[in-house]
């Protein structure tokens, strides 16, 4: 009864999983999937202990030959997606997902909905769902080879959220991305109000695009979708005055691909590069530990509240 669980019978398992409409088994002998729904069977069994005799139809409840696919209801689907939306950064994609989670009905048409908005996010899910599914898979079919006295085999299937990045275009700017940009940034800033170091971080990207270093990210169709520019300061050091990335396209990898790019540039020329982290984006600081950056001066800032001039 043993099968080998091969790339076409995975993909196999995977739609029927999802398919809530058939009743599906696995042949164990043939390495096949069967709906018992469909009377159409073109391979007659080979005679096997309990079961009929040659030239009968095959017996779906023998438990040696035919076996249930791994549990997939539409339970498991709608955990799958509030676990994806609660690891999202994009504050705008989560909230939207979030509301279509909490409808009543058609949950899963209105997710679909939402983030085929977002093209690059939803390859990303659609990856996501494909990795964790096959994860599910793979504990199933190595529960059964422990069942048959063999080893498990396979590892964890292989993350490609990475490959979302490879639908952005990331180029040197050009003079028609400054006014972009400058909307992009005031975005950031107005995100930023009421923050103590908002004032902070406005003044320390106060700057013009002309003579500096500029690099832009679009996505294939050609929307503007973050960068990361900056300017050489007295000690021949570049200053990283903005590295910015719109809303939607938060929360893949996006802002890091951007850094990585820029550092690749300034290598190659032995510039020291250094960067402002405002309060409140200390997550980021990861990345730039792990880009080699080292801490530097901290600056601490004093906000003194207003008085009310009416008392």
């Amino acid at each position: 009864m043993r099968f080998d669980l091969d790339d076409a019978l995975m993909d196999d398992i995977l739609f029927c999983m999802e398919n809530q409409e058939g009743d599906f088994l696995l042949d164990t002998h043939k390495g096949q999937i069967i709906d018992t729904n469909n009377n159409e069977y073109d391979d007659e069994p080979e005679p096997q202990p309990g079961m009929k005799g040659e030239g009968s139809p095959p017996d779906y409840n023998d438990s040696g030959r035919f076996i249930e696919l791994p549990e997939w209801s539409p339970r498991e689907g709608f955990r799958l997606m509030e676990k994806f939306t609660a690891g999202l950064k994009n504050p705008v994609l989560r909230h939207e997902l979030s509301l279509a989670l909490n409808r009543n009905k058609g949950v899963f048409r209105f997710f679909k909905n939402v983030i085929e908005q977002y093209p690059e996010t939803e390859k990303l899910w659609l990856s996501y769902k494909d990795r964790e599914m096959k994860r599910v898979v793979s504990a199933w079919y190595n529960a059964l080879r422990e069942e048959w006295g063999l080893a498990p085999i396979g590892g964890e299937p292989e993350d490609t959220s990475s490959l979302v990045l490879e639908d952005f275009v990331l180029r040197e700017g050009k003079e028609a991305d400054y006014e972009k940009a400058a909307a992009l940034h005031q975005l950031c800033v107005e995100e930023m109000k009421g923050e103590d170091s908002s004032a902070v971080f406005e003044s320390i990207n106060q700057c013009d695009f002309s003579g500096g270093f500029f690099i832009t990210a679009e996505t294939s169709n050609g929307d503007f979708s973050g960068f990361i520019y900056a300017v050489k300061d007295s000690c021949s050091c570049l200053q990283i005055r903005r590295l910015e990335v719109k809303p939607e396209y938060r929360g893949l990898g996006l802002g890091k691909t951007l850094l990585s790019k820029f550092l690749e540039k300034a290598d190659e020329k032995h510039f020291p590069v250094t960067i402002d982290l405002p309060s409140g984006r200390e997550y980021f600081s990861r990345t730039l530990l792990m880009e080699e950056f080292k801490p530097g001066v901290q600056k601490f800032v004093r906000v003194k509240a207003k008085k009310d001039e009416t008392l």
